[in-house]
């Protein structure tokens, strides 16, 4: 993995051997897709630090024991609403990735306000901290959700309008509204990634968990919500990491946007048929819900047009079906390790 650097008066930039370390702050670092960039970052000579900073609502401390004795890890357990303390966590790093969101997308149909507040809120509180403590860089995971319903069309990064159908995705197009407005105001420079669906080991909620625990409980019978044919793109996390990871180097822009798709897809029905393989069952009944998508403000159909993550060299390892599988295969075998926090950091806002 190369570094990415504007300049050697970068905060918190390391000289090695003529090069530039960099350290990293990740928003909801403790979490599945935050575990993994965790993995990337830490196998790489070239990362300087990494800063985990986590409310642990849906973050496991088992998703990065693995890494308690690399002392370039750090863990700050708080709350992104808590803007002194993320402002002071913050100062030294140069860049942050913010992946902290309402991880329960239905929810929102009866609780309105779960992703103004799990989401528009907390990206509001990311990019003041950043600019209170000069941290320069951010990449931001966004969504799918911000085009809104537009069926079989494949959508581009500068597709318009964009109007989104849910308040989750309403929250995701704010977020990249205020980063832009960062990004001309005080100079802040940023990628905004909108993902397909993410899958992998340590995930913490999904169709495919869901169909696995499910399955897991009563072996005969599977209830899926819909009609089974709502068909989307499913990358895997890896794939993910490496996309991020690419455009954060290569990307020469202030401020860009990149759709992260696999070009395939995959229906509801075909993900329960691979979850009932992983488990070496035959013969489950599938009970539909009935109706074209799953709940209020689900998109049934997703097509993502990703030429332009592609034009700076990054090709997806799995496709859909392969990333559902390997994800499904992983959360079947995974053993949660009961740990404590590694040496989470004694900050206060005081």
């Amino acid at each position: 993995m190369g570094v990415y650097c504007y300049s050697r008066d970068w905060p918190g930039c390391i000289e090695s051997k003529g090069n530039y370390v960099s350290r990293y702050f990740i928003v909801g670092g403790a979490g599945f897709i935050g575990s993994h960039f965790t993995d990337r970052l830490l196998a790489d000579a070239a990362t300087g630090g990494v800063t985990l900073y986590d409310n642990f609502s849906s973050g496991q401390t088992w998703h990065y024991a693995h890494h308690a004795q690399d002392e370039r890890l750090r863990v700050v357990k708080g709350d992104v609403c808590d803007l002194e303390l993320l402002t002071q966590s913050m100062r030294g790093y140069d860049v942050v990735i913010h992946l902290a969101s309402n991880p329960d997308i239905a929810r929102a149909a009866t609780e309105p306000t779960i992703d103004f507040e799990q989401g528009t809120l907390l990206t509001q509180n990311v990019v003041e901290a950043m600019r209170r403590s000069g941290v320069p860089r951010i990449l931001y995971a966004s969504g799918s959700g911000i085009y809104g319903d537009l069926g079989e069309i494949e959508a581009q990064e500068d597709h318009g309008p964009l109007m989104p159908v849910s308040t989750y995705g309403a929250s995701k197009l704010a977020g990249e509204a205020l980063i832009c407005s960062y990004v001309y105001m005080f100079g802040l420079t940023g990628c905004v990634f909108r993902f397909g669906n993410v899958v992998g080991p340590r995930q913490t909620h999904g169709v495919g968990l869901d169909f696995l625990r499910r399955l897991q409980a009563d072996p005969t019978r599977l209830r899926i919500l819909g009609d089974g044919r709502q068909s989307k793109s499913y990358v895997h996390v890896t794939d993910v990491v490496n996309a991020v990871l690419l455009a954060n180097e290569f990307s020469d822009t202030p401020y860009n946007t990149f759709n992260v798709a696999t070009g395939d897809y995959v229906t509801v029905r075909e993900i329960a048929q691979v979850v009932a393989e992983c488990l070496e069952l035959d013969n489950v009944a599938f009970d539909y819900t009935g109706g074209d998508r799953g709940w209020k403000g689900d998109v049934p159909i997703v097509r993502l047009n990703s030429s332009r993550i592609r034009s700076l060299g990054w090709q997806n390892r799995m496709g859909s079906r392969e990333a559902v599988r390997q994800a499904v295969i992983a959360m079947r075998d995974q053993t949660p390790v009961v740990t404590e926090p590694i040496q989470t950091a004694a900050l206060t806002a005081r």
